[in-house]
């Protein structure tokens, strides 16, 4: 597994997204932990999870508590990963998404979501989503906080602008971590902050990598160019996505979301897959 940074922290170039085993659809507990575990074997270190993870109502944190379970069933080989995990969205259990940007909110997430995970200090917390009735300023200096009392060890944010970027870069004197934004051959109008993030060495995490749960099926059918690069190296064409998107940049590290080992284990094989200048051009272009 090639490797790449997020702060001053070496992590695989492939993280694994935990929401799939926590919302709807969810698979049983042991399918779950099983492809944690594949995650792990298969030389993944990075786990982006979050507090709004869950499917019903009274259920918040689930999968924090779902990775943390897995990891601790995995034992020592387990101590090197890295745990981001995300405040600042919630879901009343109706099955919608709200936002809740107040300072206050997230640094009691942030505490709560530490105790889930078992840890003194979060690896990388991230705030979720901008609240259009808090200023920016003032969710991401709750993060600042956190930081500066060691509640969490990295600050990243999810869902940015590139003007949020500066921003968040600027309340935490410098010390933005990471960017998680939606990024996929589907998804491409994060480019721009991706590019923000090169420019200032911030760790890119695109969700979504693959297109998402719903259109991950459909990205042969609905990029061809994709489909045949992917029949010329020999490999998945989910792997060939993940591929071109670490060629982007080395900021980026892609966090496809999984619910099974068999997907996982592909994901994380994307690092071996070497594309030619030529094969990127054209999946950029497509």
């Amino acid at each position: 597994m090639k490797q790449r940074t997020i702060g001053g922290q070496t992590v695989s170039a492939i993280g694994l997204g935990g929401m799939p085993m926590s919302i709807e659809g969810r698979p049983d507990t042991r399918r779950s932990i099983a492809t944690i575990h594949a995650a792990l074997d298969a030389g993944v270190t990075l786990i982006d999870t979050a507090d709004a993870y869950h499917r019903d109502a009274g259920e918040v944190g689930h999968n924090e508590e779902l990775i943390a379970q897995a990891l601790r069933a995995y034992g020592r080989g387990a101590d090197d990963v890295l745990v981001a995990t995300k405040g600042g969205h919630l879901r009343p259990g109706d099955g919608s998404w709200t936002v809740n940007g107040n300072p206050a909110h997230l640094k009691q997430a942030a505490k709560e979501s530490a105790k889930r995970l078992g840890v003194e200090a979060i690896g990388l917390y991230q705030f979720h989503r901008p609240d259009p009735r808090v200023p920016y300023a003032d969710s991401i200096g709750a993060i600042r906080d956190l930081l500066d009392e060691g509640v969490i060890r990295m600050a990243g944010i999810s869902n940015a602008t590139v003007d949020q970027i500066d921003e968040a870069n600027e309340v935490l004197g410098g010390r933005l971590d990471s960017v998680q934004n939606q990024f996929s051959p589907r998804f491409r109008s994060s480019l721009r902050e991706l590019e923000r993030c090169n420019e200032l060495g911030i760790a890119f995490l695109p969700w979504s990598p693959l297109g998402g749960i719903a259109n991950a099926p459909e990205l042969s059918a609905q990029h061809a160019a994709f489909r045949e690069v992917a029949d010329e190296v020999g490999v998945s064409v989910y792997r060939v996505t993940l591929a071109w998107e670490l060629a982007l940049a080395p900021v980026v590290v892609p966090i496809p979301g999984s619910s099974r080992p068999e997907s996982i284990r592909d994901s994380a094989a994307a690092t071996d897959v070497k594309l030619t200048p030529e094969q990127i051009s054209r999946l950029s272009a497509a």
